[in-house]
């Protein structure tokens, strides 16, 4: 399902035109850009969290240079569903 897709849906359900639903949608996605950006969470009851993972340091290989890397930590954007959510997957 995309972006589209969704918004389709919520129209047709709701009744509200697609351009606000449209804009709402893309309001939520900066909103938790901007969250995860500033290492804080955003959690969604029933839904699920959005959280922010940090990676350790680890060496790699580059196997066609024959040379071994070091990636550095970093952090990476995560979701991690609700208990609710799950179970409704699970079914």
């Amino acid at each position: 399902m995309t972006k589209a897709d969704i918004v389709n849906e919520i129209s047709r359900t709701t009744g509200i035109e697609k351009s606000v639903i449209l804009q709402t949608v893309e309001a939520f996605t900066e909103e938790v850009k901007k969250s995860l950006s500033k290492d804080e969470n955003v959690y969604l009851r029933g839904f699920g969290s959005f959280i922010v993972k940090e990676r350790a340091a680890k060496t790699a290989r580059n196997i066609s240079k024959n040379t071994t890397i070091t990636i550095p930590a970093h952090k990476i954007p995560a979701f991690k569903p609700s208990k609710q959510f799950v179970g409704i997957i699970k079914k």
